[in-house]
């Protein structure tokens, strides 16, 4: 008996089947009986055309590799401009910025509630001076720029916009991204600010200004990482950030807009894992149903607002604080799977961030990576080079119809904010990262130098550490921006924005007039929060 037919036999005879990260069971062998009926023309269709199964472009990197992004912030704006020189310098196409915690919620470095979080996970950013050093001496007009941020997101876009228009940039020549997605914070992250109908309000204000002053900007990048991180398997991942999707779309159709005026510029955001196969599956998935729901369920019209456009970045949870250099080949694979599922923009981890802030050569590293698979190896010279593989198309189907199962239970609660008032995507991810955690203590799930292949001692390693006096300067460079400035008009303008949230004006104008008058981020967040109030989450899911 040949091998393949004593594999097939095997498993007709009951062997138990591996299971995939979402539970879905992978076959020993996938044969052509496993696409019987199966039609290439609608479940595939040609590179760059509905419903992008194969990608969004004809060409895709056939044409030019996509778009190598380091994500990188770290203690004052200075360091951290430093080090974009640095990323330029070796040759990335893209910034993408990390802000510090207090910045992610919306207060100041001198706030009492952020003492010891300044400048540790990201940059610091509490005003428009801040701002201006993180990109003195890079031109703006050339470089696209993505900004990790979301309940302040219109705060950080508008200094952005701020600082290119001093540099002599046009804002509708701006180029880059703001995540902006404030739901997946309610799941999975935690730092959202105001009630989720009035961060949707903020939202829908910002497609509404990005429409008229900075038209090439992605004004939104729903965002799959981080519920990922927290737990969600592939499926969760999609069928949630989908879910959200849907209902920032909603959004912006109740605020008057039209879908095919936004819908173009919306991105996403996603993982990935080490399992190559089922993530090459989860990004062609992600897509068909995308087109589907754009096209089907919302009536657009334009092809572009079918296209599911995505950054994705390496899977952080999986890495090791643990000989961290075998790092560096789990971030190969999952770049590969990344590369090879149609992404957009890739952002590749530094090896040794599992133990601190990447070094300088770590984050060379993880660059060079993006750059070997780009230009060593043969994957950029065909477009979608598992199309018709007998294993990823069935994955793709599997996930596909997992995930749009998923997608039904979180309209059964009437939508995603509906949902997620109720907990009900928070438990679901919590069940699967327990699953998992027990796996890994179990040794179930083999984790290579952790829970196996272990070292009695480690090599020693010295990582990049913050200087703790980083808040006393940022809190002194506050002191002396507040004595300089205009306190009156500052008043005058944060009263401005108040009034536009208590009413229907776009908040954006007024909140532009007070940034430029040196409001800092915490004060205009907190004339929001004295506005909108600001969210509690439900303990349990109900």
């Amino acid at each position: 008996m040949s091998n393949y037919a004593e594999c097939t036999k095997s498993y007709a005879d009951g062997v138990t089947s591996p299971e995939s990260e979402s539970g879905l069971p992978i076959k020993p062998v996938y044969d052509p009986a496993d696409l019987t009926g199966w039609d290439p023309q609608t479940r595939l269709g040609a590179p760059g055309e509905y419903p992008y199964t194969r990608g969004v472009y004809p060409s895709m990197y056939t044409g030019r590799p996509w778009t190598m992004r380091q994500y990188a912030g770290f203690g004052t704006a200075v360091e951290s401009n430093r080090r974009y020189h640095q990323l330029i310098d070796a040759g990335t196409n893209g910034l993408s910025v990390a802000f510090d915690l207090p910045t992610q919620m919306g207060y100041d470095s001198d706030a009492h509630l952020v003492h010891g979080e300044v400048g540790k996970v990201g940059v610091a950013i509490d005003s428009l001076d801040d701002m201006r050093i993180l990109f003195d001496g890079i031109p703006l007009g050339q470089v696209s720029t993505s900004m990790t941020i979301n309940a302040p997101a219109a705060l950080l876009l508008l200094l952005y916009q701020i600082v290119a228009e001093e540099q002599g940039v046009a804002p509708r020549e701006l180029t880059g991204t703001i995540q902006n997605d404030v739901l997946k914070e309610y799941i999975a992250r935690g730092t959202y600010i105001y009630p989720p109908a009035q961060s949707l309000r903020l939202i829908s204000d910002i497609f509404s200004y990005c429409k008229a002053e900075l038209p090439k900007f992605n004004t939104i990048s729903i965002s799959g990482y981080h519920m990922a991180e927290a737990g969600a398997t592939p499926v969760q991942e999609i069928a949630f950030t989908l879910a959200n999707g849907r209902e920032y779309v909603r959004a912006a159709l109740d605020a008057g807009l039209d879908v095919d005026e936004f819908a173009p510029r919306l991105s996403f955001f996603f993982v990935a894992r080490t399992t190559l196969l089922e993530e090459i599956a989860k990004f062609r998935a992600a897509r068909r149903i995308w087109a589907s729901v754009m096209r089907d369920e919302f009536g657009a019209k334009n092809p572009k607002s079918w296209m599911l456009r995505f950054h994705t970045q390496t899977a952080g949870v999986q890495l090791t604080a643990q000989q961290p250099e075998v790092n560096l080949v789990r971030v190969a694979v999952q770049g590969l799977a990344a590369v090879l599922g149609g992404t957009q923009s890739l952002h590749t981890n530094s090896y040794d961030e599992a133990i601190a802030l990447p070094t300088e050569k770590a984050a060379r590293l993880a660059l060079r990576t993006q750059q070997v698979l780009a230009f060593e190896t043969d994957v950029t010279k065909t477009v979608d080079p598992f199309a018709g593989s007998y294993a990823v198309e069935s994955m793709t189907d599997e996930v596909e119809s997992a995930a749009l199962e998923l997608m039904a239970s979180v309209e059964g609660y009437g939508g995603a904010v509906a949902a997620i008032e109720k907990g009900f995507q928070k438990s679901e991810i919590e069940r699967s990262a327990y699953g998992v955690a027990r796996e890994i203590d179990s040794g179930e799930r083999i984790v290579v130098g952790m829970n196996k292949y272990a070292l009695a001692e480690e090599d020693p390693y010295e990582p990049l550490r913050v200087d703790p006096a980083i808040e006393e300067t940022q809190r002194a460079r506050l002191a002396g921006l507040r004595a300089e400035r205009d306190g009156e008009e500052v008043q005058r303008c944060l009263a401005a924005l108040q009034d536009a949230a208590r009413g229907g004006d776009n908040v954006l104008y007024p909140m532009k007039s007070a940034l430029a008058a040196l409001a800092t981020v915490g004060e205009v967040c907190d004339a929001l929060r004295e506005v909108w109030g600001v969210y509690t989450p439900p303990d349990t899911f109900y």
